[in-house]
């Protein structure tokens, strides 16, 4: 695995881990990748076999088993990306379940972030999402 699949796995395993990946979060997931420059210049055909090698990792070895094999290649700046980025796909909905919540507390667990920097960025994207001005 490459940093660029990495990166992807971490993206795919946060909208995969409720146990469902449906054709909006396929799409969310897609939009939040496309502009970074890992991505912007593959092609469709390209990043679908991304996206096939990454879910025959996930079969086979579930998104912990993703997670697992993907952070090890990720340096600093993109272990805080990814995991603002995860972030991000869950909470877009503004509905964050428990099986959702409970991989964002692993994951950043699993980052070994300084100075609590990974629970500031999951509340940041948290406060991003949140429909305050709605109450």
């Amino acid at each position: 695995m490459t940093d660029r699949e990495a990166f992807a796995a971490v993206a795919l395993a946060a909208v995969a881990c409720d146990g469902t990946l449906g054709r909006d979060e396929a799409h969310a997931l897609r939009r939040q990748l496309e502009y970074r420059s890992l991505y912007c210049n593959s092609s469709e055909a390209e990043m679908g076999k991304l996206f096939d090698q990454l879910l025959t990792i996930m079969r086979e070895h579930g998104v912990d088993g993703l997670i697992d094999r993907a952070l090890p290649l990720l340096n600093v700046v993109q272990k805080e990306s990814a995991l603002a980025v995860a972030a991000h796909l869950v909470h877009a909905d503004r509905t964050v379940t428990e099986d959702e919540k409970t991989f964002l507390q692993r994951l950043a667990a699993s980052l070994d972030l300084p100075n609590g920097e990974a629970s500031m960025i999951v509340r940041a994207i948290e406060a991003l999402n949140r429909d305050s001005l709605g109450d």
